[in-house]
Formats: C-alpha cells, structure tokens, sequence
C-alpha cells in the first residue's frame, strides 16, 4: 500500500497540536530539519520533535537536512523518530555506516536521501542496510517548490535494484507531490510520498490524503 507522510514545514506552527490530528489518517508523519549549512535555509529541530512526540502516535519521519548527521541521528532517535533519513552528500561513508547501525541498534529505521544532482550510484553501498532511500524531486531548503520530472527515472532505477535484490526498502518522494505527480511517482516505483503544501492547504486534509494515497488507481 502506498504511504502518505505529510509535512509539518507547511502546517501552522501556532496551532501545531490540532494541525498534527487534521491530518492523522496518513501512515507517517514529515519532520524536516534544516540547519542552514547543509541547506540554505533552518527549520525545527529537537525540542519541537519531542514536543510533536508527547501529542501523536503517528510514525515520525525525520528527514535531516543537516550538516554532520551522523553526530545528530541517535539524539533525533531518543527524541521520538521512528524513521530518520538523512543525506548521502552530507557524510563519509564511514560515518553512514556508523549511523545507519546506530540506528538499528535503538530499534529505528534508518534511510538515505539523494539530492536532484545526485545519481542513485551513490546509494549502492549502503542498499542492502537501509529502510527507505528518499528521492528529492526538489532541491532540499525549502516547500512549496514544482516537482522535477528527472526523479521519476532515479525511482525507476531504485525500484529495479530493490526488486532485483529482493531488499525490504521503501522509496520515499519528496517534494511537489499532488494527485498528478503521485500518480507519476506510484507507476515508476514510489512507496512512500511527502506531501506537505498538497495536504496542508487542502480544504479536506483527510480526502486529499486518500485521494494520493489512490492516486495511481486514477
């Protein structure tokens, strides 16, 4: 089944608590970190992960968008994530290693991240460890952007290798998602779709969640 993993970045932060239960009928809940290093932009970091984590039983899904993540993965971990996904540009592989097993060692599902620049090449030596490799239709900063078609061919690519080893690895979209370029995503490969602009400033949260959730059924 395809999930759907709405994204807090778009949600009021003011009413955070209610904007978290609006959108509850998804499977996991988008928690960007940004720390204007890595990205050129920052967003919310630990203290607001913990607090979202005393509100929801949601799956957490933690994309850190950070400089050095392999110093930060486990603090998300303990702070309430149940995914944390992090970037293949921003670590050596060692020190991916070192993460990707720290966070199974803490019960946590653990998963790459690939820039629009970047190859899926990048991601070989680690596929057989991972959880979730996330594909950025857009360059990772910021929301609201238009969703870049040259992922579709990186998701193909990704769901051929999962296929071909027989791994248990979800592919995540992110970025421009709504009913069409799901749609896109689902029929080259796509398990797990972020959505936050599409969601978040729908009228009915909860149909357009189905609605993507369907979207290849369309």
């Amino acid at each position: 089944m395809i999930k759907i993993s709405p994204s807090i970045l778009m949600a009021d932060f003011a009413n955070l608590g209610d904007e978290i239960k609006s959108v509850s009928s998804a499977d996991y809940l988008h928690f960007d970190v940004m720390d204007g290093v890595f990205v050129p932009n920052i967003s919310i970091g630990l203290p607001v992960l913990e607090s979202v984590r005393k509100v929801t039983d949601m799956l957490l899904d933690v994309h850190l968008m950070i400089a050095s993540p392999h110093k930060y993965t486990a603090r998300f971990a303990q702070a309430g994530a149940d995914i944390v996904v992090f970037h293949v540009e921003a670590e050596m592989p060692a020190n991916i290693s070192f993460a990707i097993n720290e966070l199974h060692a803490l019960g946590k599902k653990s998963g790459l991240s690939i820039k629009p620049d970047t190859a899926v090449s990048a991601l070989a030596p680690f596929m057989d460890l991972l959880d979730v490799v996330l594909v950025m239709a857009v360059e990772p900063g910021f929301g609201g952007q238009s969703f870049m078609n040259a992922a579709l061919p990186k998701i193909a690519e990704l769901r051929y290798l999962i296929d071909a080893k027989n791994l248990h690895c979800d592919i995540e979209v992110d970025g421009g998602i709504n009913p069409d370029t799901a749609r896109l995503c689902i029929e080259a490969g796509a398990t797990v779709l972020v959505a936050g602009n599409d969601v978040f400033r729908a009228a009915d949260r909860a149909a357009r969640i189905m609605e993507l959730r369907s979207a290849c059924m369309m």
